[in-house]
């Protein structure tokens, strides 16, 4: 649709609904195999395998967890795709024209954070490549700044730099890249698996791996029990819903662009539930095959190529898993942080521009890698910040507003979403009241008991919509008009 005369600090061609409507559902089905097919993504289906003791109940606690993140990324997927906005618009309706700028960096932020998270996942498997060199082990081992080796320095640039090359050219061009980009890591992925189960002698769902080394592996989880016990297998599910918690916020950015609601359908069905169990379950083949052939519990897929006699080989896994990675990061992170951050300062951001600004962060974040370590414990802390703002945008947009958003008004500074100079107070104090209880009392204080932390995105959600929803009853807002097209 059409905005006429829109409130400058609220407009930029970027930020207007979109015009051109041209993802189907392949598109859509590609936004997930390139988010899931990472390195991070392995990382934490195989980590999340040793917490299940076995593999029937990795199955079962990933394919519940799958079928839950499905039905959200639903939720906010058909709001994209009525309204044509990107999530910093679409926050608006609930949080204010100006206050929506405050559900944006938070957004950003995170974006920022699981940028370089990325990023150096990537520069990680050019690394274990290179080092097949002695002159690049000895250049590794003598060679340190920044508080890195020199090469893992490089590798990281190097990497950061590329992944500009793929935003220049706007949405149009993510689209393409991830069109090829996530499936080429599945025949990566099928290959790994094979060969190391012809090493292994066979394929096996039993995975043999000792108590005492599942036990020393999974210690510092933050999950109360053994692995496979009942708790374990609920952190486990809880895990992988909160890994998404970034997504559920800006998947619309993607769905704006389907063609029609079945697309969108149709790709999430495909892509979430059917893509991520079989995902999870070729990562969990491999890490049994991997501890048969090796003796070793290896979490990491470049761990596993490095062991490849095949340099060649080696080669193949880590170029498709550093483009595997390269894929989900501008998915996840840079479409996401263009967007808010140009929401922000629309007249003198761009989305490239704001997409830059993202990349530098993660790049100034480097020297300190806040998400070195472990894997459960970075994707519950950085998720438990957007829980309470997800928790908003679904309650308001399906229960008080009843799905209907005056799109024209999300442009005008004095129009229906102005609320108290452009803030709507009653989400700045679910907000508050939802991250208390999802963030500060579990990250920064020892009130809450240590399981609390796996679960904070869950309480976020629950508390910061119910508030929400309680006080739009106490002080209701004025009717909305329906949408226009």
């Amino acid at each position: 649709m059409e905005i006429h005369n829109p409130s400058p600090g609220l407009y930029n061609e970027d930020l207007a609904p979109v015009k051109e409507r041209n993802w189907g559902a392949f598109s859509i089905f590609n936004v997930w195999t390139s988010d899931v097919h990472s390195l991070w993504g392995y990382y934490l289906a195989a980590s999340l395998f040793l917490l299940c003791g076995s593999f029937t109940n990795f199955v079962l606690a990933i394919g519940l967890g799958s079928l839950v993140i499905f039905a959200l990324m639903n939720l906010i997927g058909f709001a994209g795709e009525k309204t044509g906005v990107p999530y910093p618009v679409l926050a608006r309706a609930s949080f204010g024209v100006w206050g929506a700028n405050l559900a944006a960096m938070v957004r950003a932020v995170v974006a920022c954070f699981w940028y370089g998270a990325q990023t150096a996942a990537a520069s990680g498997a050019a690394v274990a490549l290179l080092i097949r060199s002695d002159a690049m082990l000895d250049f590794h081992k003598s060679t340190h700044f920044l508080g890195h080796s020199g090469l893992e320095v490089i590798c990281y640039v190097v990497i950061w730099a590329l992944q500009l090359l793929i935003i220049q050219k706007g949405m149009e061009t993510v689209r393409k890249f991830q069109d090829w980009a996530g499936p080429a890591v599945w025949v990566a992925m099928l290959l790994l698996a094979i060969g190391l189960c012809i090493k292994a002698g066979g394929f096996s769902f039993d995975h043999g791996i000792p108590m005492n080394v599942l036990l020393e592996k999974t210690k510092d989880a933050g999950v109360s029990g053994e692995p496979g016990s009942f708790w374990a297998l609920t952190a486990v599910a809880a895990t992988w819903i909160t890994y998404f918690a970034a997504l559920y916020l800006n998947f619309c950015d993607f769905s704006r662009y389907a063609k029609n609601r079945d697309a969108v359908k149709k790709g999430n069905l495909w892509g979430l539930p059917v893509n991520l169990i079989a995902f999870s379950l070729v990562a969990g083949i491999t890490t049994i095959a991997a501890f048969k052939v090796y003796g070793e519990v290896l979490l990491h897929p470049e761990q596993v190529s490095a062991k490849f006699d095949s340099w060649v080989l080696a080669l193949i896994a880590a170029l498709t898993f550093a483009v595997a990675t390269l894929g989900i990061n501008v998915v996840a992170n840079f479409v996401s942080a263009a967007f808010d951050i140009s929401n922000v300062f629309p007249k003198q951001i761009s989305f490239k521009k704001g997409g830059y600004v993202a990349a530098a962060i993660a790049l100034a974040l480097y020297p300190f890698a806040p998400w070195e370590g472990n894997a459960a414990h970075f994707v519950n802390a950085i998720g438990a910040t957007m829980g309470p703002l997800l928790g908003i945008i679904l309650v308001d947009y399906y229960l008080v507003a009843k799905g209907n958003i005056n799109v024209a008004a999300l442009y005008q500074e004095h129009g229906e979403y102005r609320y108290e100079g452009g803030w709507n107070v009653n989400a700045l104090v679910a907000a508050a009241v939802g991250s208390v209880f999802s963030t500060f009392l579990p990250n920064f204080t020892s009130l809450l008991p240590v399981w609390w932390n796996t679960y904070g995105w869950f309480f976020g959600v629950l508390i910061g919509g119910g508030t929400y929803l309680i006080m739009a009853t106490l002080r209701p807002r004025t009717a909305i008009a329906p949408i226009r097209a």
